[in-house]
């Protein structure tokens, strides 16, 4: 295995048990992408949730390659899925928005100290 893809499998991992997301499946591939160093797709229904890391990165980008952080932030995009899917209706309830809100603030409590 890719020494990068295993390193960024291992701090994504490490991400989202510290974030709570346990309840997650997460997939991984390690595959060329268009314009990204990582991205990620949630499924928030099924709570499956697919990360790739760019397998072909162009030579003017790799200066800048950070395996830990691209998986932190892809691990945050995850932290984020519910209340950005939320965000992107056309209508949503304050309930809903409240909901999505208090998700994520007991969630960040446990990484606050």
């Amino acid at each position: 295995m890719n020494e990068d893809f295993a390193l960024f499998q291992e701090e994504f991992k490490r991400y989202q048990q510290l974030f709570g997301l346990t309840g997650w499946k997460v997939y991984f591939k390690y595959e060329p992408l268009e314009e990204h160093f990582a991205e990620i797709n949630a499924n928030l229904g099924g709570m499956v949730a697919t990360v790739s890391l760019n397998s072909k990165l162009p030579k003017k980008d790799k200066v800048f390659k950070d395996i830990k952080q691209s998986a932190k932030h892809e691990a945050i995009h995850l932290l984020l899925s519910r209340l950005e899917k939320n965000a992107r209706y056309r209508f949503v309830s304050e309930g809903e928005i409240y909901e999505t809100t208090e998700e994520l603030v007991f969630k960040l409590e446990n990484l606050i100290p």
